[in-house]
């Protein structure tokens, strides 16, 4: 364990300086690097109480106290801020830290008051003055951390509604390491939970310091949110690093507020699909709404309604359906036979293997190879 803290603390303030030195620094970034600042200075404290640097210096002891009521709003302000075009952090963001806050509050008088020797009987159990505070403190953590993590399962749910409505290539949208991301943390927040429920509440007596597999988890955790976190794009803009517009998911009687008029809507359409069909803007693999929109002159929230009550679809579908057409015309025509089928499918604007299969087969309810095979035996028929 004395190479392993100083790995993680390490760890925790380099990835902080990758972050902070990127050559395009977003919102989600800027948390990030300060949530590893926040976990460095964590594990730097609890490696000075396991090296048994608070007997020493009682007044090294409770900084940390509050640290873990503010990894669930840098968790979920990270998948927030990794979710949403809107990057202006606003002054109602800064409330998710008040838990934290007054923590620290109601701990001035033990940080600044309390002489060492004091501080040392409240650390070794000796006094009740703060054992009410450190009872509650257990709980709020155990709030904190189940409450930020399903709220942050909810908006990445929440996203995959909308990312259906805006991109044709759902690959571009790396959700998996988000998921894993907040699987990780929940996971760590567990194991805590766990072991504080069973030790504080029941007793229970383990024959070894279970902080260190917590701490041991962090680091672990650590480890892949720095590096997943340094190597994520901003789902928001392009290759060009343009912000792309965003269309927001909106009922039937939210469209039937938006303004356009039904001459309009249905000239639009029309317009739509007579792009598709001439100019073919689905073969380009990172297609958007937005795009689509710049080109029909149109705000991406119009395109988005005339998608869904024209066409019955979401953007995703409705631009992956033309793909598929596509290819079935391009697999049709004796002069693709020999080529590869997945070179025949990128030409039609799928950016990869898996994501071309799904989507063929839940448009025509069968794999390209059995599409291709049955076509060739109607053929040789």
């Amino acid at each position: 364990m004395n190479t392993l803290f100083p790995i993680g603390i390490f760890l925790s303030f380099f990835f902080q300086f990758l972050l902070i030195t990127k050559k395009r620094v977003s919102l989600p970034d800027k948390i990030l690097a300060v949530w590893m600042f926040l976990f460095g200075l964590h594990l730097f404290s609890y490696y000075l109480h396991y090296l048994g640097y608070w007997e020493v210096y009682p007044h090294l002891s409770g900084l940390h106290h509050p640290f873990p009521l503010l990894h669930g709003p840098f968790l979920y302000l990270y998948v927030r801020f990794s979710l949403q075009s809107d990057q202006h952090f606003s002054r109602q963001n800064y409330l998710h830290f008040i838990p934290a806050l007054l923590c620290y509050l109601y701990m001035i008088p033990f940080l600044f008051f309390y002489s060492a020797e004091e501080k040392l009987l409240v650390n070794q159990g000796m006094t009740d003055d703060y054992a009410t505070f450190i009872t509650l403190s257990v709980f709020a953590f155990i709030l904190s951390a189940v409450s930020y993590a399903v709220a942050s399962f909810r908006l990445v749910k929440q996203y995959d509604e909308l990312a259906g409505q805006n991109f044709a290539n759902l690959e571009q949208i790396d959700l998996i390491w988000l998921r894993n991301f907040i699987l990780g943390m929940g996971c760590t927040f567990s194991f805590a939970i766990l072991f504080l429920l069973l030790e504080e509440g029941f007793g229970m007596d383990f024959g070894f310091n279970t902080d260190l597999v917590f701490y041991l988890l962090l680091i672990t955790f650590i480890i892949y949110l720095g590096y997943s976190g340094i190597r994520h794009q901003s789902i928001f803009t392009d290759s060009d690093e343009t912000a792309v517009q965003i269309a927001q998911p909106k009922s039937t009687a939210e469209y039937a507020r938006s303004g356009l008029k039904d001459a309009d809507a249905l000239r639009y359409h029309q317009q739509l699909l007579e792009l598709m069909k001439t100019r073919k803007p689905y073969l380009e693999p990172k297609l958007t709404l937005s795009s689509v929109a710049d080109d029909l002159g149109v705000s991406v929230n119009h395109l988005s309604q005339l998608i869904n009550q024209y066409e019955q679809k979401n953007f995703f579908d409705f631009v992956n359906l033309y793909r598929v057409e596509e290819f079935k015309q391009r697999a049709a025509d004796p002069a693709n036979m020999n080529f590869n089928i997945l070179s025949v499918a990128f030409d039609c604007g799928f950016n990869s293997k898996s994501a071309f299969n799904q989507v063929f087969k839940k448009f025509t309810g069968k794999t390209p190879s059995q599409f291709l095979t049955e076509q060739k035996q109607g053929m040789a028929g």
